[in-house]
């Protein structure tokens, strides 16, 4: 073949190429007959894909597959053998391009059906669908990813998947890293949409393994939790911030400071926790009402607040109870600054709903480290602190104190008297004993007081004046002095069964006790055990009567309209208005203890016994005088024209059987 046919052939063969590859049908047959006639040079010659006609003995076939042929129409002996040598050779290369296409074809239809068959399956789940390449690269892009974020496919493929974090703090590279350490891993996770959106998204990320199982990339799943995550939130809020003021409650509060005390114990620096009681919140509250209660709280927190540096933490304890953490301080002295700062800011009158109020309170103050390591030893020392504080209430917005170990015993102290308090009311503990009360001119026994008497079952007898005041505090004084009326009542009984005429048993009455009940809870004592109202006498303080004078008097004469005398003890003590005192319904005015210990030889003292003796005699009021101890004194009374005395020189309190002893023999005291 010359160097012109080489180029032609050359030409032609590309052609073939071409042609096979990229034509089919009858435009492949068209070509390839086309092709064919060029290289022969002879318009006798074309393709035929499948035999349909019967071929004479005058053609020539050059077979291109089992179907496929060339044919050259005309007679044998036209063609040379050279045409015939072109024509084979471009049957053998027609053949082997059709079975190379034919290949092609059958792989490009397998992996377009895979792709088109994972593209459906992608797309018919709901979640967001992602897969990304080794370097974070996206190279699929699903359906749900589109509704999820809003990009479209086009818009996400090819762009790293960081441009949809919302400042995330994790590096991308390490991620892939350790997932594909670890095989996969869930997460909570916060990313952006196209809008500008952040949503929280529940990712779950595994990795893509190539047929060897090595990582050639990452497939993530990815679906809204936004709602979710706001009710968790909710809860969470709900579960460690106060309802009323939105500051944190008492256990979001402890784990705040016990986060911070470490952080303190590592910078060796102090810190301070302060409990804070409102002063006159409970009458603002119950007078005025709840609603009323709930503002004022509202307003004493954001004062509270505004008082603090940032990073000191404050929450609400409960009621009117409020907690302060100093959590990084230059000395302890700077704790109490701070609890003036917010003492000072109670100055000012709170404007709530019309009502102009003021409140104050009391704040106790604990130090870390000397006073504890954790919150809870902290905040219990600081409230032990805050009843000192309460009971030396130096101006009307409140005061504070520091806590100190002996504090801690008193407090212990009082703690442990009143949880025996509460088991002895229920174990039959208590007893009464009893104290004559002497005629001082005839010596007769007229009557007797009934005086408490606790025996502890580890510390033995606990004198009244130890355990009343805790009683007192923690409101137990109402059943003991329940207990304490029955009990002499029950014993009235016994004694009147036993025919002895009616003496005087008197009863003290705690001002708690002193209310508009108290008239009906006598008359029932009275009804229950069947005694006559001439058994029972009411010792009541003075310091009862300073206040609300005209409801006092209202109560009294209900008692004394039962028969029930009253006694008014401790007398001299108090501040009752004169005024008022000749309406009250006494019996008997009792001096109280300390006027009669100087007498005769404190001239004080004896010139208020005698007043007293002389008043009451103006006011038809019977005196007695407790806490005689020797003869001199008595003798000053009787000439002073005192009616009554009670005293060791008589007798100490006794048991009731000694006391039956002395009524039913007719004993007399010798005056």
């Amino acid at each position: 073949m010359n160097q012109t046919w080489a180029l032609t052939e050359f030409s032609l063969g590309a052609s073939l190429g071409e042609a096979v590859l990229c034509m089919q049908g009858r435009h492949l047959d068209q070509e390839l007959t086309r092709i064919a006639q060029a290289i022969v040079n002879s318009p006798e010659v074309r393709f035929v894909p499948q035999l349909t006609e019967t071929i004479s003995a005058e053609h020539e076939l050059c077979p291109v597959s089992a179907e496929a042929f060339y044919v050259l129409s005309g007679k044998k002996g036209e063609y040379s053998e050279s045409d015939l040598a072109k024509l084979a050779i471009l049957a053998q290369l027609t053949a082997k391009l059709l079975a190379a296409k034919a290949q092609l074809d059958q792989r490009f239809k397998a992996s377009a059906e895979a792709q088109l068959q994972q593209s459906q399956i992608l797309d018919q789940i709901h979640e967001s669908v992602i897969t990304m390449d080794l370097a974070g690269f996206i190279i699929s892009w699903n359906r749900g990813a589109e509704n999820l974020f809003g990009y479209s496919a086009s818009e996400a493929i090819g762009k790293n998947i960081l441009f949809l974090y919302d400042e995330e703090e994790v590096d991308g590279l390490r991620l892939f890293d350790s997932f594909l350490e670890d095989g996969g891993r869930e997460m909570e996770v916060r990313r952006r949409k196209k809008s500008g959106e952040v949503f929280w998204a529940s990712l779950s990320l595994s990795p893509l393994c190539d047929s060897n199982t090595q990582p050639i990339g990452m497939i993530g799943y990815l679906s809204d939790i936004t709602e979710r995550k706001r009710a968790e939130e909710q809860i969470n809020h709900l579960a460690y911030y106060d309802l009323l003021t939105d500051l944190p409650n008492r256990t979001l509060f402890k784990k705040l400071v016990d986060k911070a005390l470490l952080q303190s114990q590592r910078n060796h620096s102090i810190g301070s926790l302060l409990f804070i009681d409102l002063n006159r919140f409970k009458p603002i509250n119950d007078t005025l009402g709840h609603a009323i209660g709930d503002l004022l709280l509202k307003q004493v927190a954001e004062r509270f607040r505004l008082a603090l540096r940032e990073n000191d933490v404050i929450a609400r304890l409960g009621s009117d109870e409020f907690a302060i953490g100093l959590l990084d301080i230059p000395q302890d002295i700077h704790a109490g600054l701070v609890a003036q700062k917010l003492l000072t800011t109670l100055d000012q009158a709170f404007l709530v709903e019309g009502h102009e109020l003021r409140i104050g309170a009391s704040i106790g103050i604990s130090i870390y480290p000397q006073d504890g390591m954790e919150a809870d030893q902290l905040l219990q020392k600081s409230d032990i602190a805050m009843f000192k504080a309460k009971r030396n209430v130096e101006r009307a917005s409140g005061s504070y104190a520091f806590y100190d170990n002996e504090m801690n015993r008193t407090i212990a102290g009082r703690l442990y008297l009143e949880s025996g308090l509460r088991r002895a009311l229920q174990h039959a503990e208590f007893s009464l004993l009893y104290q004559p009360k002497v005629n001082i001119l005839t010596g007769q026994m007229i009557g007797v007081e009934a005086l408490l008497r606790w025996n502890h079952p580890k510390k033995g007898m606990i004198s009244p004046a130890e355990f009343i005041p805790v009683a007192e505090e923690t409101g137990l004084i109402l059943q003991i002095d329940a207990w304490v009326l029955e009990t002499a009542c029950e014993q009235a009984r016994q004694w009147q069964a036993m025919e002895i005429a009616p003496f005087r048993i008197a009863v003290n009455v705690s001002a708690k006790e002193f209310t508009s009940t108290l008239p009906s809870r006598v008359r029932e004592a009275l009804t229950q055990f069947q005694i006559s109202p001439a058994w029972i006498e009411l010792e009541i303080t003075e310091s009862m009567l300073m206040h609300s004078a005209e409801s006092v008097i209202t109560i009294m004469d209900e008692i004394a309209a039962l028969g029930v005398t009253l006694s008014l003890d401790d007398f001299g003590t108090g501040y009752s208005s004169l005024s008022y005192l000749k309406r009250f319904p006494i019996n008997t005015l009792k001096i109280d203890r300390s006027f009669i210990q100087g007498v005769p030889t404190d001239n004080d003292d004896c010139a208020i016994a005698g007043a007293i003796i002389s008043m009451a005699k103006k006011l038809r009021h019977k005196v007695i005088a407790e806490g005689v101890e020797n003869w001199e004194q008595l003798s000053f009374l009787k000439d002073a024209g005192c009616d009554e005395v009670q005293g060791y020189l008589f007798s100490r309190p006794v048991s009731s059987d000694q006391i039956t002893e002395m009524l039913t023999g007719g004993f007399h005291f010798s005056v």
